[in-house]
């Protein structure tokens, strides 16, 4: 297990906190892992429906609009896709601070079995030509299921990985969820051009149509299973066990004090409208990404759905592999500077990428999906660490919950819908690119805004170190190094060097 402080010390004023090497927790590399691997099935999974969701939208509205102008069944079926983010916040607001008082380990483990429950339920549904319109209602509730879930998945996740991870290699760590992300969407892709390849060759071109849409939902079943396994196994965060135990003492800084929402909101206002800023940008350039391009493809330019979930596969395998890198990047160099590259980029790279599309061979089409897979992969290398770097310890899953699931569904989960709609009534195939590059915009006002957070412990935690040696060099150089703020932390009376030295 990892090692925490002692502790029986009392925390002293401000003006006498010192750092000393028992006051860093040491992780251990195998419980990392774990705890890693734990947390990053939630994502896939999450994204595998999304991903499935998104390339059937086209077969989801013949199969639950049946009987329905094609365009309004299309809004329809978008509208299920943006009804699971109206809920999300929900998930947040209850989930996050539950995950604060109970831990976050109990939570990760709900939120697996929910997501993966209401998937399934969703690939056993009746059509519309077999009950009626009305089933829409149980979709759009089954969504509005996995929108909750998801309200507590990935702010949890993030900030399980977070406090788990050393202060120099934070991002790297958290960045890992994302890419699951990423592959968790591709796999869905994947799965959805297989199935329908393999069921149209059996059974001729109605095939998804008269069933095969179910397999990629049904299959959700056997990867939940799978993922409840996996956290029933990972160990509790040892940054949240420390700020528990901490929690009970006198110290009457609110930094150290498990919040309720409200007082997060005011305690926190300024670092939640920071994250909602960045979080649209990245949301709202993501989405565009995996969730509308295959929409707009098929409407505008009339290509093949097989075209572009092979297309899509690629570049998300490709930004899999970018994201980790860059989130590595970003510990040596900080999280602002990638951030104003993200949003920079979207302002640059957007407009060529849509006028690419139109050239219509599949050479255009590729470097396209590149070039707005560039900017989204900056983003979504920061988005674990950046919104947890925001919040103290005691009130991070709660901070998070919050500014990630309002910013996310008001912004992200509705971009498929809204880009769809400014296509249509604005009539410029344009729109969606313009409509990601004005939050890109907003972004570079909030990097300049926000704290740098890269390489520095967390807000409320004492620093988390991969060795002895690392805590040893925290230690002699904390006069001078300005990652180091003890303030921040909940730390004894400093023993001399020569004790220290002994330790």
């Amino acid at each position: 297990m990892s090692e925490q402080p002692r502790k029986e010390r009392p925390a002293l004023p401000k003006t006498t906190r010192r750092l000393r090497m028992d006051d860093c927790i040491i992780v251990d590399q195998r419980e990392l892992r774990k705890a890693q691997i734990g947390a990053g099935v939630g994502n896939f999974i999450e994204w595998y429906d999304i991903g499935i969701y998104g390339y059937l939208a086209l077969t989801m509205t013949s199969v639950f609009t049946e009987g329905m102008d094609q365009r309004t069944g299309l809004l329809v079926t978008l509208l299920g896709f943006a009804v699971s983010f109206i809920v999300r916040p929900l998930g947040g607001m209850i989930l996050g601070p539950l995950g604060d008082r109970i831990g976050r380990r109990k939570v990760l483990f709900f939120t697996m079995a929910l997501m993966a429950t209401a998937t399934t339920i969703i690939g056993l549904l009746p059509t519309a030509s077999q009950v009626g319109l009305w089933v829409i209602v149980p979709l759009y509730l089954l969504k509005m299921l996995q929108g909750f879930s998801t309200g507590g998945e990935y702010s949890g996740a993030a900030t399980y990985v977070a406090e788990f991870s050393p202060d120099r290699h934070r991002g790297f760590w958290t960045a890992l969820l994302n890419t699951g992300s990423q592959l968790g969407f591709a796999a869905g892709a994947a799965v959805v051009a297989v199935t329908t390849m393999v069921t149209t060759s059996l059974w001729g071109e109605s095939a998804m149509l008269d069933g095969g849409w179910r397999i990629p939902f049904l299959l959700a079943l056997p990867l939940g299973l799978l993922a409840i396994s996996l956290r029933s196994r990972i160990p509790e965060s040892p940054s949240f066990e420390l700020a528990q135990e901490k929690a009970e003492g006198d110290d009457v800084n609110p930094l150290f004090v498990r919040q309720n929402l409200p007082n997060i909101l005011r305690l926190y206002w300024p670092q939640i409208l920071v994250g909602i800023a960045l979080i649209a940008a990245d949301g709202t350039s993501s989405y565009t990404l995996t969730s509308y391009m295959p929409t707009y493809l098929e409407t505008q330019l009339s290509v093949a759905t097989v075209h572009t979930a092979v297309a899509t596969v690629v570049i998300l395998l490709l930004q899999a592999l970018l994201v980790p890198l860059v989130a590595r990047w970003s510990d040596r160099i900080g999280r602002r500077p990638i951030y104003a590259i993200a949003a920079v980029g979207n302002l640059i790279l957007l407009l060529p990428a849509f006028a690419l599309m139109h050239v219509g061979t599949l050479w255009a089409l590729y470097l396209a999906l590149f070039m707005v897979s560039l900017p989204s992969a900056f983003f979504l290398a920061l988005t674990g660490c950046a919104m947890s770097e925001l919040f103290p310890t005691a009130s991070r899953y709660g901070g998070v919950g919050f500014t990630h699931n309002i910013a996310i569904s008001i912004f992200g989960g509705t971009t498929p819908l809204v880009s769809q709609l400014l296509v249509e009534y604005t009539g410029n195939s344009y729109a969606p690119a313009i409509y990601v590059m004005f939050f890109s915009a907003v972004a570079v006002f909030a990097t300049i805004k926000m704290r740098e957070s890269g390489g520095r412990p967390l807000l409320g935690s004492v620093p988390v170190v991969s060795s002895r040696e690392e805590a040893a060099e925290l230690v002699y150089g904390q006069d001078t190094n300005e990652r180091i703020d003890t303030s921040t932390m909940l730390l004894v009376a400093r023993p001399s060097v020569e004790e220290d030295a002994k330790v």
